[in-house]
């Protein structure tokens, strides 16, 4: 993948590094291939209890590389051969939000486009003060991809998405932090530590709750109310008769914090 995308374990958090800081970690065929992979492998591996997704240099994600876009034959491929080149890669997205563990997104510098889309998809999002965040598609007439429509719209509403969409303006990480886009603004020279703390306090947590809580939010939006009480008595059961749900139990009767095991 010609380390384009790096991998780190340090106590259950698993850091993701992607690696292209001279085109500012633009994506191409070999980060995605690479995210694939990670991603897929992380679901399923016991070890992984948490994610932190960031970028190389001092720039999360710009999104694709255009300048490769702007050399590419669009004869070269059948539409339907790169529609479905195309959905295979975006399936990052997908992964992202849907493995029962939970993923931060650490934004410096720059998320625009696909990998702004990239960082909607993790479950929490930690931004560096002077961090800049646009959709960005528009301007390079594109409609968008990465899901990034999806989940910008249940972040902020139909409204604003639209707005963000088509006008595609530039934002800074206070002005997305008003707007719910992030969740939480740090100096600078903060966010390495800060979005590392953050990351590993969720690694810590009782794994297989924090996966199914991730369920029961991401079927919420979609659910009746009836439907979602079925989901989550289901989950809670599960739950019920985990370790960690034994050891929490234990630990506040004996008046300490809970060392939860992830099972």
């Amino acid at each position: 993948m010609e380390h384009v995308v790096l991998e780190s374990m340090e106590r259950g958090l698993l850091t993701v590094t992607l690696n292209r800081p001279e085109r500012r970690n633009a994506l191409n065929a070999a980060m995605t291939s690479g995210l694939l992979d990670v991603f897929t492998r992380a679901t399923a591996s016991p070890d992984v209890r948490a994610v932190l997704l960031r970028g190389a240099g001092g720039t999360f994600c710009v999104g694709g590389d255009v300048k490769a876009m702007a050399t590419r034959d669009p004869a070269a491929d059948t539409f339907e051969t790169r529609v479905a080149d195309l959905r295979r890669r975006v399936d990052v997205s997908r992964l992202i939000h849907e493995m029962p563990k939970p993923v931060v997104a650490m934004i410096d510098g720059a998320a625009a486009g696909a990998g702004l889309s990239m960082a909607l998809a993790c479950d929490l999002r930690i931004a560096g003060a002077s961090a800049k965040l646009t959709t960005a598609f528009a301007k390079v007439g594109l409609s968008g991809d990465f899901g990034g429509t999806w989940f910008l719209t249940h972040l902020v509403g139909g409204g604003k998405a639209r707005e963000l969409y088509l006008t595609s303006p530039l934002l800074t990480a206070d002005e997305a932090l008003r707007l719910g886009i992030v969740n939480r603004v740090v100096p600078d020279a903060d966010l390495e530590t800060a979005a590392r703390e953050l990351a590993l306090s969720l690694a810590g947590g009782p794994t297989v709750t924090l996966g199914y809580i991730k369920r029961n939010l991401n079927q919420a939006p979609h659910n009746s109310l009836s439907a979602q009480l079925d989901t989550e008595c289901l989950h809670h059961t599960r739950c019920a008769s985990t370790e960690d749900h034994h050891e929490a139990a234990k630990a506040f009767v004996e008046k300490r914090a809970p060392a939860f095991k992830g099972c």
